[in-house]
């Protein structure tokens, strides 16, 4: 939506910022390079994750040499690469380990592998060894050869008769059991369940039992044995990542579709709704019928409201103005404007479309109901769209700045930022009294490498408009992101003192303050203690949730971000940003899953994390 709003993007700006440089400097938690960063759009864009599973395993050709992926166990070969059968497309291929007592692997040549069960379990316990490792070795070419379910045979064998249970047979079984046709997912799964009960950290069992288990559907147990796997790997296997990763958008997607079905419709936070209203020039004041009907003067009371930044009664008393019913057609176009607007920010899309499109019918020249399609249009990921409305627009009105504005917004989100730039340029032209077209013009400069440009149309903005706090915002922002932290956080301090003076302040001046303070000098509770202050003034303030959260990451306070990120998909606004937040919360509650399952990994874990 921020296609309609500078200070919007400002909020989407900060998350992303925040997330980007805990992710890039500390990487308290791997899982956060799951889940994307909130867009300058404020919708969450995902890669596609839909890549084939790799095999999980090399089998051990009977030299004794140790291919176990246990913590701190692990032997790379030369090149770094696992060797394979030619023909193990299919599934994983099998891992084996040097048993933990002494295997015989020679003079089984002459051992008799037809005796039964009874005849087995009369023999010495070193012949036992020896015929275990003889019905291991047949299963291991019964594999290579994909005679699956002859391998498992074998494999079972060499359960039964070994003296001393070994986790690699059952591990061996269950990769048969993946291959099968269909796969076996519930045997796969107990046989995985009896090799991590002999060694808890064998990672290659691990990976196979998440794999059962996502082939069960039991996804939010697959993302643990992922996790788990991925730390116990010290995250160098690509392929384990690239399957939390998986598995990650799939529970968020399903959890936010089933949330948003069952969910009430909520206005965003204060700063949300404050940065969007604000990103449209004023518009004269309605002038009501002579003899006004009781819906007229009702609108005459929801418009007022929203000017008093009172936006619950001015929805309430516009929906109530629309039911009583309005006299004429500029107040009509005027309210259906008005609840298109408020319907788009709690994220009903389709019924704000549609109450934009019946003002827009009862008065074309309305444009700035087809600029708010436009961002309809955004949020939907249809820019061509959004550019037809625009088009319209400047027919109706071609000399309406907000449309130039607000093309400038799409075009920045779509990274074409000299075309966005030209557009600002554009408004400015038409109207230079709107704080946001100066301040946009100078971001698109910056962006498309215009770094001294840019500074000098922020100085001119500073002096144009030295009681609007979005300039010393914005301005502490390109000082932040070129390092100059000293300078970027007085800017910041005098934004959060003009806001000060506002009867409800926008408070992401005081979130970019403590996330400067925290790049600058890692000060983490002077960091906090902004965020703290922000949500005493904005409870549901996105910008702050999101920072805290990756704060909390920081500093390994896996339980406390957890909340944050409740939090933050409480109040998401849209199913994008709600899929968003639920996947930090899924990969933060993976975590602490296996903090619970691994209580000796702690300190390697956060060590591990502070180096990355």
């Amino acid at each position: 939506m921020a296609s309609s709003s500078s200070t919007d993007a400002a909020t989407s700006s900060v998350v992303e910022r925040v997330q980007n440089f805990v992710s890039e400097n500390k990487k308290a938690i791997l899982l956060t390079a799951a889940a994307a960063a909130i867009g300058a759009a404020g919708v969450a864009y995902y890669a596609s994750t839909s890549r084939p599973r790799p095999p999980l395993g090399d089998v051990e050709k009977g030299d004794g040499s140790d291919a176990s992926s246990s913590s701190g166990k692990k032997k790379k070969s030369k090149s770094g690469k696992k060797k394979k059968s030619k023909k193990d497309d299919s599934g994983p291929i099998l891992e084996e380990r040097k048993p933990k007592v002494a295997t015989v692997s020679e003079g089984t040549d002459d051992l008799d592998l037809e005796l039964d069960a009874e005849e087995l379990a009369a023999l010495p316990e070193e012949t036992r060894t020896k015929y275990a490792a003889a019905f291991k070795g047949k299963g291991n070419t019964a594999y290579t050869k994909r005679n699956f379910s002859e391998a498992a045979d074998y494999y079972t064998k060499a359960i039964n008769v070994t003296p001393k249970p070994e986790p690699v047979f059952y591990s061996n079984r269950a990769a048969c059991y993946v291959n099968f046709n269909p796969p076996d997912h519930e045997k796969v799964v107990a046989d995985c369940d009896e090799a991590l009960k002999l060694d808890p950290n064998y990672v290659k069992a691990l990976n196979r039992r998440a794999v059962g288990l996502e082939g069960l559907n039991r996804l939010e147990e697959a993302l643990r044995d992922y996790t788990a796997a991925t730390i116990l790997d010290k995250f160098q296997n690509a392929a384990t990542a690239n399957a939390v990763e998986r598995v990650l958008k799939e529970i968020a997607t399903t959890q936010a579709t089933e949330l948003m079905k069952e969910r009430r419709t909520k206005l965003p936070s204060h700063t949300f709704i404050s940065a969007y209203f604000a990103a449209f020039r004023p518009r004269p004041e309605l002038v009501l019928p002579v003899n006004p009907s009781q819906g007229d003067e009702t609108l005459q009371m929801a418009l007022g409201a929203l000017g008093a930044a009172n936006y619950p009664h001015a929805l309430s008393l516009v929906n109530e103005a629309i039911t009583q019913g309005i006299s004429w057609d500029a107040g009509k176009a005027e309210a259906f404007n008005l609840r298109g607007t408020f319907k788009f920010l709690v994220g009903d899309i389709d019924g704000s479309k549609s109450d934009l499109q019946t003002a827009i019918n009862i008065v074309p020249s309305s444009t700035q109901a087809l600029v708010k399609i436009a961002s309809v249009h955004m949020e939907q990921g249809d820019p061509a769209k959004a550019f037809e409305c625009f088009d319209e627009a400047i027919k109706q009105n071609a000399n309406d700045p907000d449309i130039y504005y607000h093309r400038g917004q799409v075009l920045f989100i779509m990274s074409e930022f000299s075309q966005a730039a030209e557009n600002y340029l554009k408004s400015t032209e038409l109207d230079d009294g709107f704080v946001f077209s100066h301040i946009q013009l100078a971001v698109a400069q910056y962006k498309s490498g215009e770094t001294g440009e840019s500074m000098k149309t922020f100085r001119r903005t500073l002096t144009a408009f030295p009681q609007r706090s979005e300039p010393q915002n914005y301005y502490g922002e390109l000082l932040l992101d070129q390092g100059r932290f000293q300078e970027a956080v007085e800017k910041f301090e005098r934004a959060i003192e003009i806001e000060k003076t506002k009867p409800s302040p926008n408070v992401l001046a005081l979130v970019n303050k403590g996330l400067a303070l925290f790049q600058w000098k890692q000060d983490v509770g002077a960091a906090e203690q902004c965020c703290a202050e922000a949500l005493e003034i904005d409870p549901e303030c996105e910008a702050a949730i999101a920072t805290l959260a990756q704060l909390n990451l920081q500093q390994s306070k896996i339980k406390n971000a957890m909340e944050m990120f409740k939090k933050q998909a409480e109040i998401a606004r849209t199913e994008p940003e709600l899929i968003n937040a639920l996947t930090y919360q899924y990969a933060t509650a993976s975590q602490l899953e296996f903090l619970k399952n691994y209580p000796n990994m702690a300190a390697q874990l956060n060590a591990l994390a502070r180096g990355m």
